[in-house]
């Protein structure tokens, strides 16, 4: 599943603490309407774009992951040994060798020693994406490089995550493209714009939908419905109820024939079909969640009540309200037993039991235990 993280100048956009988040953006990969991209509140983690631990933000190597003890955020290090005392109010993810901190209602950066390398004086603030990092003053957005310098002034309403040199931003309502000079690269006219992936990015003008280049030409536009970014050489479309994937020449790549898809992960995509369509609501139960491969091969066809994307070769099930983990040959490799779980990345997952959080290995053995 890929996202994107948003940042946004609305004093009154959402609050969400740390676990309602990490919920919401990890385990909404099957929902009624397709993912948009992630808001960031000042209260919560971000997420960026990858199916990791962070909520979707991409994890480096050996980087340091977030808890939290006694209603404070720290660091531990991917054997459970905490390496920066609990002490934030709030954190993020580690990005490129660097995380936001908020201290005392003003956001700031930590290398991964725990010391502060941009001090807390941003209203809001979002992770190193390319080298940049947007940040909150004033009410407007602008874009911070790793010294804390200010190299894009605030200016913005609305802003994306830099991805293949450009981010998106919003001017007076419409979304255009800038670089990392602040220059204009696509004049803003879109009313959406998403961040690009594999050369193309997925735009709106009025209600036609199509995928742009990084000249702002329209490389692919097509009479189906849209959603979502290109993974894996594929894209989501729809039309109407029925659901299939395009190659980057707008071509359909798999039969629209399902009731729901989503993003292509480890080669392989989690679809849900189900009965004809009829009048009258669709029940749950109705469905059959599985895995496609890129032919539209059903290569897992499940029985669980709900599933996620494939990470590290696992993939996170629900039976009934617990969740567990399959391998690829869709036998449980982790037996259900959480309240929530997220996707593995650097070996570890996110999971809760009554809203305690804690990460576990591939093989279920906790490494921060929900009672810590």
């Amino acid at each position: 599943m890929k996202t994107s993280m948003l940042l946004t100048s609305n004093k009154k956009f959402v609050q969400i603490i740390f676990l309602m988040f990490l919920g919401l953006a990890l385990s909404a990969l099957i929902s009624c309407s397709p993912r948009e991209q992630r808001l960031i509140s000042n209260n919560s983690l971000e997420s960026v774009d990858s199916p990791t631990l962070s909520p979707g933000e991409s994890q480096e190597t050996n980087q340091l992951l977030p808890i939290i003890q006694h209603d404070k955020y720290g660091y531990i290090n991917s054997t459970g040994q905490i390496i920066v005392k609990p002490q934030f109010d709030e954190a993020g993810f580690f990005s490129e060798g660097l995380a936001w901190v908020r201290i005392g209602g003003k956001n700031g950066f930590i290398d991964t020693t725990g010391q502060i390398i941009i001090e807390p004086q941003f209203d809001s603030a979002s992770s190193f994406s390319e080298g940049l990092a947007a940040v909150g003053i004033g009410g407007k957005i602008g874009y911070i490089n790793k010294t804390g310098k200010l190299v894009i002034p605030p200016q913005f309403d609305t802003t994306y995550r830099f991805s293949e040199g450009l981010a998106s931003v919003a001017i007076n309502g419409k979304w255009g493209y800038i670089d990392k000079t602040g220059k204009i690269i696509i004049q803003p006219q879109f009313h959406k714009a998403k961040d690009f992936s594999e050369g193309l990015a997925l735009v709106r003008l009025g209600k036609q939908s199509g995928y742009i280049d990084q000249r702002g030409q329209f490389v692919i536009e097509s009479p189906l419905s849209l959603d979502r970014s290109f993974s894996e050489g594929l894209a989501v479309v729809r039309s109407g109820v029925e659901w299939g994937y395009i190659d980057k020449t707008g071509q359909i790549a798999i039969d629209l024939q399902f009731r729901q898809a989503f993003d292509f992960s480890e080669g392989l995509a989690v679809v849900v079909t189900g009965p004809p369509v009829r009048e009258g609501p669709l029940e749950m139960a109705d469905l059959t969640w599985g895995y496609v491969d890129k032919t539209g091969q059903m290569v897992i066809k499940t029985e669980f009540d709900e599933v996620k994307d494939f990470s590290e070769g696992l993939a996170a099930v629900a039976v009934g309200e617990k969740w567990g983990y399959i391998n690829k040959s869709g036998q449980i490799i982790i037996e259900p037993q959480f309240d929530f779980a997220s996707e593995f990345s650097q070996g570890l997952a996110w999971v809760t039991i009554d809203s305690k959080p804690g990460y576990i290995d591939n093989t279920g053995r906790y490494i921060w235990t929900p009672t810590n």
